[in-house]
């Protein structure tokens, strides 16, 4: 087995602060109101056929022209635009400074005009990138990405019918088929990862031949560890958190995010621990880690649309459910509570848990 790799920890964050963006910004997701509230309001990366808009400061310095909402729909009016383009943007998050984010291209205007209004110029993000500095780069990675995943995904690869967006971008939607694509890392249609999946027969529809990135990640406040079930499990199965990789997020970011949203914890120290070829629910390369939250804020509180069920369990419940053989169906559950079968990576993140806390 191989030996965790020591990751680090995580800059120091108001857990609080941080839990409640990412639960915020993951209802904007699904929320079409409170959507249109934040648009009002809200800040905005613009981009020309795929091109980020840059400014130059006095001292030579260049940074994305981070735009307001009402900015932008003065400048829409001023080149003969329609206003309601602004509806065209997408989603990109919540920064630390509470403002809601978005990108938006505006391809159809003329690149000149628009690059006047706003006393900056669309530059090509391979030069961009050579252009801009810290966290700035990677949040015009991800507008690129998902202006891009939209361009490329207007169309359902399984019946060819048009595809329909949903007013944050967070997704696209056959009408004909009930497909519903998401802008991960692949262009497939994607359940929630999960280690038993009852097949439905629109998921044997064609796909493409990639694997979709997926973390796993056992979190700990030092003498528990953290399991939780989805509806979808067999009865009494628990196991680690688990969630895709969104467009634009490093692993740590994916590790993160999954965690606040699904528990409402800050992780701090992470490591990494092994890899696993998953193959449901289409064919998934699961990354595991292990993860640790101060034992001081360690009180859960579940998102009922992400898990039905998620606590912690003592190393004397983790060891006792390793020795219970894994029912195969759901009509034979076996007593208390069950974890994964050994092959299975979760497994292993949490048999490497227990490991140094026996010999404590």
């Amino acid at each position: 087995m191989l030996r965790p790799l020591k990751i680090g920890q995580l800059s120091a964050r108001c857990s609080s602060t941080f839990v409640s963006r990412m639960r915020y910004a993951n209802r904007l997701k699904v929320d079409d109101e409170a959507l249109a509230a934040a648009l009002e309001n809200g800040h905005m990366l613009l981009f020309h056929r795929l091109s980020p808009l840059l400014q130059r400061s006095p001292q030579g310095f260049f940074r994305p022209a981070m735009l307001t909402t009402s900015d932008v729909q003065s400048i829409l009016e001023r080149l003969g635009s329609d206003r309601t383009m602004i509806k065209e943007s997408i989603l990109l998050g919540c920064s630390e400074q509470n403002q809601v984010q978005f990108c938006l291209d505006v391809g159809s205007l003329q690149q000149a005009a628009v690059e006047e209004e706003c006393r900056g110029k669309f530059i090509s993000l391979r030069k961009a990138f050579f252009l801009l500095t810290g966290p700035e780069a990677p949040l015009v990675a991800k507008g690129q990405a998902l202006l891009r995943w939209h361009q490329s995904n207007g169309f359902c690869s399984a019946t060819g019918e048009p595809t329909q967006r949903n007013p944050a971008g967070s997704q696209r939607v056959c009408n004909s088929s009930g497909i519903v694509y998401h802008p991960t890392v692949t262009d497939q249609p994607e359940p929630e990862p999960s280690l038993f999946v009852f097949w439905r027969f629109d998921w044997f529809l064609p796909l493409p031949l990639q694997m979709s990135p997926v973390v796993i990640v056992l979190v700990t406040d030092g003498k528990r560890c953290l399991l939780g079930r989805q509806s979808s499990f067999p009865q009494g199965m628990y196991s680690a958190l688990a969630g895709f990789c969104d467009m634009g997020e490093t692993l740590e970011e994916t590790l993160s995010r999954e965690v606040a949203e699904e528990v409402g914890l800050e992780v701090l120290d992470v490591s990494y621990s092994s890899s696993q070829h998953w193959p449901f629910p289409h064919s998934s390369f699961m990354m595991g880690f292990h993860a640790s939250v101060s034992p001081a804020h360690t009180q859960v509180s579940v998102d009922h649309t992400e898990l039905e069920d998620a606590r912690w369990f003592s190393l004397e419940e983790i060891t006792a459910a390793l020795q219970v053989m894994a029912p195969l169906t759901r009509e034979n559950p076996a007593p208390g509570f069950w974890l994964p079968p050994k092959h299975a990576i979760a497994n292993r993140l949490i048999t490497e848990w227990t490991l140094p806390q026996r010999t404590q």
